[in-house]
């Protein structure tokens, strides 16, 4: 019933309003708004690098919060986990297949947008899918050094991420609204980052967009659109700050064949913080 009411759901007004009131500047109602929200998620407050709930004057100004320096080492490792959240998924890519959850996969070019070209070059590579949930910090750092090539915005539908869903919707991530970010490495070869939106996302943003803030969304296109990069030498460093969360959702990541080594330790619904040991 829960997936069902999400179909009949009119997603894209809920969502559209959640963003609206997010940046609104209520005063004593939206420090209510944000008081119930760490009660209710239990969110610890003591790594924010400024805990004082009565300063946020936005809840979206909240919800972006940083994080103290020094609250996340980042382990000696070639990748890192570039989130707080869970692993949904991870494992190799059989071919072009990424598997979702029991009985459902979806493929390296749907999530692209249709990209086949992009996508041949993760063919047999490696993924994983991150779920990042109320009570997390909703900024995306890097899982290693690398140099932004390319951005596609790729429109689509909102359904939720959480882990309920993934089970229940087929190609879940590959038919919600997302943002493709591919990078290259020196030492690793490419590598893409998929932020996947969701119910009540109100947008998404990067740190190198030119819009305000750097959001991509809203407003929300009705088609595919991609930035190039290739000439803009946009360069960031592992642990880097590279994009957020206006509202939860998951990160999606591919790597090329034989580029990484994920950390043995990793299990799926295991709980990773940012810059843990991913992988080698």
């Amino acid at each position: 019933m829960t997936v069902l009411t999400q179909y009949l759901l009119p997603k894209q007004a809920i969502t559209a309003l959640a963003g609206k009131l997010a940046h609104l500047k209520g005063g004593k109602t939206t420090t209510a708004v944000i008081r119930w929200f760490i009660k209710r998620y239990n969110v610890n407050m003591s790594e924010a690098a400024n805990p004082d709930v009565t300063s946020y004057q936005t809840f979206n100004a909240f919800f972006t919060r940083p994080l103290a320096p020094n609250a996340r080492p980042l382990a000696d490792a070639k990748f890192i986990c570039p989130v707080d959240g869970a692993i949904s998924q991870f494992g190799h890519i059989e071919q072009d297949q990424i598997f979702q959850a029991k009985g459902h996969h979806y493929t390296t070019n749907a999530l692209l947008g249709g990209d086949a070209e992009t996508a041949k070059r993760y063919e047999n590579g490696l993924f994983a899918c991150l779920y990042l949930s109320p009570k997390d910090y909703h900024r995306i750092h890097m899982p290693c050094d690398g140099r932004l090539q390319k951005m596609t915005y790729v429109p689509g539908d909102l359904f939720s991420v959480n882990p309920v869903t993934a089970q229940g919707v087929p190609g879940l991530f590959a038919r919600n609204e997302r943002v493709v970010c591919e990078f290259t490495s020196d030492l690793h070869g490419s590598f893409i980052m998929v932020l996947v939106g969701a119910t009540i996302v109100g947008s998404m943003a990067t740190v190198w967009h030119d819009a305000q803030d750097g959001i991509i969304n809203p407003p929300r296109l009705g088609a595919i659109k991609s930035w190039s990069y290739t000439d803009k030498n946009i360069s960031l460093k592992q642990g880097e700050e590279m994009g957020r969360f206006l509202l939860g959702s998951t990160v999606v990541m591919l790597f090329q064949k034989d580029s990484l080594t994920f950390n043995s330790a990793w299990k799926p619904a295991q709980a990773i913080k940012l810059g843990e040991h991913m992988g080698n």
